[in-house]
């Protein structure tokens, strides 16, 4: 098993984070709802993912183009990283990978901030992918809308093609929304609040649900969990990979606020 979180607390509110993957998983406004999904099938063991929260992808997104046995979404959320610095409400982190020193900024109050910084220290350039792979808790997903994506080009998994209105969930939802920096909302009427997802350095946003037969082949995820989430990611993949020659460094941050209706 892992070992246990470290408390992030400020007068706005509390989150934890994991050593294993720098891996926040929870973010709680104080007098509020939980902002994050944990699935109550995670796996807490070493060298294993944990499903929900805040992963960290690096440095490919999803399966390894060249070998189909690495491990999907990199390696970085499969290791402890180095705790460079501590205080009551911001953590900092350290790993490498690749040939690159990630460096994982977290901090809250009334927002969740959290900054990659990617610096090439090798002596060749390099490409790589990179998300913040957060999954928001939601009161019910076949009622939330997902705004800020509307005619933003985007890659289906699933077949889905109507980009043109806000996202509604009626099905199984895996979209690469390309060349955009905009900041998605997602409306959840339930729960009566709107969570906002703003960022910078990353000209890629993931919409993601599993929906009911995603949810039931994934041992590390609940069968009946899947109305429960909403995955609105960062990242930085496909024809929007990061390119960074020696000596650069690439920095991608993640602001998440919430509005009580």
């Amino acid at each position: 098993m892992l070992a246990q979180p470290l408390l992030l607390t400020s007068p706005d509110s509390t989150a934890t984070v994991y050593q294993h993957g720098a891996h926040v998983a929870t973010f709680q406004p104080r007098g509020q709802r939980p902002v994050l999904f944990m699935s109550a099938k995670s796996s807490y063991e070493a060298g294993k993912p944990i499903r929900g929260g805040v992963p960290v992808i690096f440095p490919w997104f999803g399966p390894n183009p060249a070998e189909a046995t690495a491990p999907a979404h990199g390696l970085v959320r499969l290791v402890d990283w180095e705790l460079e610095s501590v205080d009551e409400s911001r953590l900092v982190f350290g790993t490498t990978a690749a040939g690159c020193r990630l460096t994982y900024r977290v901090s809250i109050g009334m927002t969740l901030a959290l900054e990659l910084e990617v610096r090439n220290v090798g002596t060749a350039p390099t490409q790589f992918e990179e998300a913040l792979h957060t999954y928001f808790a939601v009161s019910d997903c076949r009622q939330c809308t997902v705004t800020g994506l509307e005619q933003t080009p985007y890659e289906s998994k699933v077949g889905e093609t109507d980009g043109s209105e806000p996202i509604r969930f009626t099905r199984e939802t895996d979209r690469l929304y390309l060349n955009t920096q905009s900041t998605c909302v997602l409306h959840d009427p339930g729960w009566q609040r709107r969570i906002m997802v703003e960022k910078s350095g990353s000209d890629c946003t993931v919409v993601w649900n599993p929906w009911i037969a995603k949810a039931k082949a994934m041992p590390d995820f609940g069968d009946e969990e899947w109305p429960a989430m909403v995955c609105i990611e960062t990242v930085n993949a496909r024809a929007n990979a990061v390119n960074l020659a020696p000596g650069k460094s690439h920095t991608m941050r993640q602001v998440v606020r919430v509005n009580v209706l």
